[in-house]
Formats: structure tokens, C-alpha cells, sequence
């Protein structure tokens, strides 16, 4: 199987995991097969409130992301070193998303679900790439250019099953008026 295939297939096991974990909760929920590009899934309630969710997967125990996405950097092409000018003004802090490790049946694991909003992914994400540069003194020892940012389940670990932000957020949103029975 191509890797490029694989990779759909692993998004897309971990979007009908994440469906059938808000249904375990009580939650309508359905996937967009990745033609949102902000979400891949919806949450609803009983009072026709929402909560839009991006689910992220991963057949590992980490997952990439473009350091740019969160971080302010500049890079010198003279030293060929990178500067941390502050985190990234997010358009959407407060969008939930759920990590998905995937099971390892060779192994015996389980699926794992980490629930956080996309401002305490900015932290995590912030957190690990400063922590990776800074022995380096903000240097990428093969390709000085690159942006790539790994986080692991330990730095999300914090997160897992924390499927009560998205009942709280549902629960902090107003029922759909046409439901009132006056």
C-alpha cells in the first residue's frame, strides 16, 4: 500500500473513531471527510447546539506540524539560524481538536484520544520546538530552513480523554431558538 494511501486511511479511521467516541457521550456526531479545511467533524446535542472538531491521527506516538503554524520565526541566511519572535495571533484559539494514536493490534494497544483546544496545542507546540532549538542555538543541524515540529503523547498526555471540553462546550453555547416550544 502507498504511503499516500495509507495516510488517508489512517485519517480517516481516526474521524469515525472520534465520531464513535461523542457517540459513546451521548453526542451526535459526523464527519466532513476532509472537505472542511478548518474541521473534519461535528458535534451536537439534543438542543441542535454545535461544536466544530479537527482530529489529527497518527499510526505513531507523535505527530508533525509546520513550527510557523504557532511561532513567530525569522530566519538569518547568513548564520543559518532561526529566531523565536513569539507565538503565532491564532484566528481560532478556541477550536477543539482531537489527536488520535491509533491502535498497534501487533502489539495490543489501544486507541488513545488526546482533547485540546487549539491554543493549548500552540503551548505544546511552542514548548517542544524551544526546547528542541534551543541546545542548538536555533540551528537545524541538516536543514537550517526547515519548520518541522514534532510533539509526542507524552507532551499531550494531559489531554487524554478529556472529552468533557466538548460536553462543556456544547453546554455553553444557546439551544437553537426554534426548538422553543412557546
Amino acid at each position: 500500500m502507498s504511503r499516500g494511501r495509507r495516510n488517508k486511511l489512517v485519517g480517516q479511521i481516526a474521524e469515525h473513531l472520534v465520531v464513535a467516541e461523542l457517540g459513546r457521550l451521548g453526542l451526535i456526531a459526523t464527519g466532513f471527510a476532509g472537505n472542511v479545511p478548518t474541521f473534519d467533524v461535528i458535534a451536537a446535542d439534543e438542543l441542535c447546539r454545535t461544536v466544530p472538531i479537527q482530529v489529527k491521527a497518527s499510526s505513531g506516538d507523535s505527530w508533525p506540524s509546520d513550527a510557523r503554524t504557532f511561532l513567530r520565526l525569522e530566519f538569518d541566511r547568513n548564520e543559518k539560524r532561526q529566531s523565536y519572535l513569539g507565538p503565532v495571533a491564532l484566528t481560532t484559539p478556541d477550536l477543539i481538536y482531537v489527536y488520535v494514536a491509533l491502535a498497534d493490534a501487533t502489539t495490543g494497544t489501544h486507541d488513545r484520544f488526546f482533547v485540546l483546544t487549539m491554543r493549548e496545542l500552540q503551548e505544546v507546540c511552542i514548548r517542544c520546538y524551544v526546547d528542541w532549538m534551543q541546545p542548538k542555538g536555533w540551528r537545524r543541524p541538516r536543514n537550517p530552513e526547515s519548520n518541522d515540529n514534532r510533539f509526542w503523547v507524552k507532551d499531550i498526555a494531559a489531554f487524554e480523554d478529556r472529552w468533557q471540553l466538548v460536553v462543556d462546550r456544547l453546554e455553553s453555547r444557546a439551544p437553537d431558538p426554534a426548538l422553543d416550544p412557546r
